[in-house]
């Protein structure tokens, strides 16, 4: 059995499966965020130990379990000030976690970017370091590690610090000794790097029996959450591309190639031989959010039944959605840089909190154009921590393989061609 965890924005997901592919048990914890003026943007480290503590709990039969795999949403960086402790307590001290929503380091951007040789948005972590080192020099010199959000974790359950470098593509998002160098940071405070399906660790023994686990399992990095989704929703053969929907959305294409392009990231594929197109969407359910908020509404169901009613004359259903149809050209829009950079998606395999919702995807489905599949579970990224964890672990011989196995799919949503022309009239007036 494996237990998997992923710590997004909004919530702490984690679930219990078998090699087989079946899904035991799944639990999810709500997560709050301080905001402040819309650039601060952090949450509390200390109620992911919170939750990890509640999830156990809820989890059943932790004996069985052979191995923990963890991803997490980033760039989210959080500056560790102490250790864990011997006697196995869930504490180690650390100061907020800047999410990856935070964003004010834009004065170090164009620093950061310079000595990487092309753009590092501030959400990233380096920027996030220089405004730590210059604004809050005191945080800065406290700081023992600078920790992503899964690797805060790692490091209290296994006592290791080490840092997840996901895949070859993303050198210009991390360090190396030169570039710590250029910016005067601390190399002391840079943990060294691992990749996903490595170990960060075994569990700590106190915190083995405090849980139910067995002593001395392997901790096991799942790596972003991203790349977790990518397998988790079966997404192993170039033209596939996953949805992954939630407070952002992100797109990712599997192709043959590596893609140069502007306003696209592009990486090597958890299946080495193929590479991954990505495109982000910053602000999808926080846009439906703010919708409720707007309406004086109570919950997600009651926008969706408000838009899918769209009756002529209803401004409020009108208003919902269009919120609805932004989303949709937004991801028209990145389908179709990729497909101008010469990677055309032929299915959409939608995961994530949204991914339930059967309006939704025939919207996404009519304005893009092309099939959109569900799978079984909407968590891809628990899945795809399976898959991993099972991989490394010798159960398969593939990530491939193992998707086959893990990931089935739910419903196909085909596009209306009446609809899609409509809409492939209307995406030119939202362009404009």
């Amino acid at each position: 059995m494996l237990f998997t965890i992923d710590i997004g924005t909004s919530s702490f997901k984690s679930a219990v499966w078998s090699h087989e592919g079946k899904r035991v048990s799944f639990y999810s914890v709500p997560l709050s965020i301080d905001i402040n003026d819309g650039s601060r943007q952090e949450s509390k480290p200390q109620q992911w130990l919170g939750a990890f503590e509640e999830s156990c709990k809820k989890h059943k039969n932790l004996k069985s379990v052979e191995a923990i795999v963890i991803s997490g949403n980033g760039p989210s960086l959080v500056p560790v000030t102490g250790e864990p402790s011997p006697a196995g307590k869930l504490t180690v001290p650390a100061e907020n976690a800047r999410l990856w929503l935070d964003k004010r380091a834009v004065k170090y951007q164009k620093e950061v970017s310079h000595i990487m040789g092309g753009f590092v948005d501030a959400k990233f972590f380096l920027p996030k370091i220089m405004y730590i080192k210059n604004e809050e020099p005191d945080i800065y010199n406290q700081t023992k590690y600078f920790l992503g959000c899964p690797e805060y974790l790692a490091y209290v359950l296994t006592g290791k610090a080490k840092t997840v470098f996901p895949c070859e593509g993303f050198d210009r998002w991390f360090w190396d000794s030169t570039v710590l160098e250029k910016l005067k940071l601390d190399f002391k405070k840079f943990p060294s790097f691992i990749k996903p399906g490595d170990f960060f660790g075994t569990l700590i023994s106190a915190i083995a029996e405090q849980f139910g686990f067995t002593k001395n399992i392997p901790v096991i990095s799942g790596g972003p959450d991203f790349y977790a989704a990518i397998l988790g929703s079966g997404v192993t053969e170039p033209g596939q591309a996953c949805n992954r929907t939630g407070t952002s959305d992100g797109i990712n294409l599997c192709t043959k190639n590596f893609v140069n392009a502007d306003e696209l990231m592009s990486y090597r594929h958890p299946i080495n031989e193929f590479w991954n197109l990505s495109g982000i969407i910053d602000s999808t359910g926080k846009s439906i959010e703010k919708g409720i908020n707007q309406l004086g509404l109570s919950s997600y169901n009651d926008f969706f039944e408000l838009a899918e009613s769209g009756k002529a004359g209803l401004k409020n259903s009108n208003f919902a959605n269009s919120i609805l149809e932004e989303i949709g050209f937004k991801i028209k829009d990145v389908l179709l840089k990729m497909e101008n950079a010469g990677e055309k998606a032929v299915q959409l395999r939608v995961t994530g909190g949204l991914s339930g919702n059967s309006f939704l995807n025939q919207l996404k489905a009519d304005i893009t154009g092309i099939n959109i599949l569900t799978g079984e579970y909407k968590e891809a990224e628990l899945q795809g921590l399976a898959i991993i964890g099972s991989c490394t672990l010798g159960k398969y011989a593939s990530y491939s393989e193992a998707s086959g196995v893990f990931v089935s799919n739910k419903v196909i949503f085909k596009p209306n061609n009446r609809n899609t022309a409509l809409y492939n009239q209307l995406y030119n007036e939202y362009k404009k």
